[in-house]
């Protein structure tokens, strides 16, 4: 048997292990958070980057994003996107020319978190503005 074929998993070990049912395992293929098994069919397997992405998944699930997040960063990168996704969002003017726009409906502690990033990137920007008035900026 070739080597990478004693690497793969069952769906049913790969849940077992993760701690992922497999109807959500299934749904994150579904959606494009996870990668569809390396053998199909009734032979339908998946190995180590199956499990680690999965691993990632729950982490940032724990961290409070939501799937829409997780599959736009996992995707996508850091690439900034021209519109946010739909739904309810709040705006916060940080500058003349940056806005900084937040998901409602994140959880307290997360909220709590947010308005604090926010409030440091907002006097942050005001020191930059002031240094660039007095001359001292670029």
């Amino acid at each position: 048997m070739p080597r990478e074929a004693e690497s793969l998993i069952k769906l049913a070990e790969l849940a077992r292990i993760s701690g992922i049912p497999p109807r959500t395992i299934r749904l994150y293929i579904t959606r494009g958070l996870l990668m569809g098994p390396r053998q199909r069919g009734r032979a339908a397997a998946y190995d180590q980057e199956h499990l680690q992405r999965l691993k990632e998944i729950r982490k940032r699930q724990q961290q409070g994003h939501t799937l829409h997040e997780i599959a736009q960063s996992l995707t996508q990168g850091d690439r900034t996107l021209p519109f946010p996704p739909s739904g309810s969002w709040t705006g916060h003017q940080l500058a003349a020319d940056v806005v900084v726009l937040v998901r409602i409906g994140a959880s307290p502690w997360r909220s709590k978190h947010i308005r604090n990033m926010v409030a440091r990137m907002a006097n942050e920007l005001s020191a930059l503005n002031k240094e660039t008035e007095n001359g001292r900026g670029n």
